[in-house]
């Protein structure tokens, strides 16, 4: 509206969800049980900057060394694997949060996990959350220190008996370690390694600081997860299929660097990633990214690792990457891809907007 203009109403449909919350029986859904990839652990230590005559990749926010070679490994798998992946952090350069909020992660199995990271968002309550999923689900939010100090100026933050802040159903969680100076990666960090900050986690739900959450968790559990047996959902994108398609459209919104685009999209290019077409077994190469829904299976979470592999690599961009990371996984990687409608049905939406934020709040951002 402030550029002159009415964004067109969104599309909704309404989600088949089960009656009652209250009446969902967790404890007795079975896990899928880890049949490919038998065990998954990490690297830990920083490598050294040698290669060994081989082409080494940008050292990880906390993921030591990588070279073209070991990127080209991780995507193969086969039925005996005990799979070792760079996947953030290493010894030297964890999330870094504290005493209490480690303690508080330890009893995390049910999951609703969002990251503010840049000044213009606001922490948005879920609505329409039973009495059962307060009690079952731990809802957090990472956020960095600058940020944090922010919010305890504009917000209502609160220390609980043990140590912990909490703004509304939120535990805000600080993480001291980021390793980029770039808002976007390290909102990454909060989206793609919620195994990795939160490792009992089985099952989470990651949701966009800019969305308002409107359906309760354990529903949306049991409709994309449970009811059809799939460990894995994420919802179509509204408006491309292909990559390629998505990456021009990136590109004159001018989201990212336009060379740094076309360099990932050579790539993939170059390894095979064709173009989407009616012909491939899914619906679709991109995903609107913004709410995921996952069942924390080691082959989710190392899915989880190598797309954040890609977005480190490439561009943060993740829908550019989600397509070609389930590409070189095959058929092993099974996902269910939800109608763009649902999505919208799932959500408010509100825009990180430094116009919204500056007539809410006025004046100027110090965050220094």
């Amino acid at each position: 509206m402030m550029r002159g203009y009415a964004p067109k109403p969104r599309k909704r449909c309404p989600i088949p969800f089960a009656k009652d919350p209250e009446g969902l029986v967790h404890s007795k859904v079975r896990r899928t049980p880890d049949r490919l990839v038998k065990g998954l652990s990490y690297i830990m230590e920083d490598e050294p900057d040698v290669n060994n005559g081989s082409q080494s990749l940008p050292p990880f926010g906390g993921g030591g060394q990588k070279r073209w070679f070991e990127r080209g490994e991780s995507f193969k798998l086969n039925t005996t694997m005990k799979v070792k992946v760079h996947c953030g952090f290493t010894r030297s350069s964890g999330a870094g949060m504290t005493i209490a909020d480690m303690r508080y992660v330890k009893g995390c199995k049910y999951v609703v996990a969002s990251g503010i990271f840049n000044p213009y968002s606001i922490i948005h309550q879920p609505t329409n959350v039973s009495v059962h999923s307060r009690k079952l689900f731990c809802f957090v939010m990472l956020v960095d220190e600058k940020i944090l100090s922010l919010m305890k100026y504009r917000e209502t933050v609160e220390e609980d008996i043990h140590g912990g802040l909490r703004a509304g159903i939120w535990r805000l969680i600080p993480l001291k370690h980021l390793p980029y100076n770039e808002t976007r990666r390290n909102e990454e960090i909060s989206k793609l390694l919620i195994h990795r900050l939160i490792p009992q986690a089985q099952y989470s739900i990651w949701v966009s600081s800019k969305m308002v959450l409107v359906a309760d968790p354990l529903l949306i559990l049991e409709r994309y997860l449970w009811r059809e047996g799939h460990s894995f959902a994420i919802s179509q994108h509204g408006y491309h299929h292909s990559i390629y398609e998505e990456a021009n459209a990136s590109k004159r919104r001018k989201k990212y660097s336009r060379p740094r685009i076309d360099a990932q999209m050579k790539v993939y290019q170059s390894e095979g990633l064709e173009p989407w077409s009616t012909k491939k077994r899914v619906i679709s190469d991109v995903p609107e990214a913004s709410i995921i829904i996952r069942e924390h299976t080691m082959l989710n979470n190392l899915f989880s690792c190598l797309w954040f592999n890609e977005v480190h690599l490439f561009t943060p961009l993740d829908q550019l990457s989600f397509g070609y990371v389930a590409h070189r996984l095959g058929e092993a990687f099974k996902y269910f891809m939800f109608p763009f409608c649902e999505f919208n049905s799932l959500f408010e939406l509100h825009s990180h907007s430094w116009d919204r934020f500056e007539m809410r709040f006025g004046g100027e951002i110090n965050v220094a």
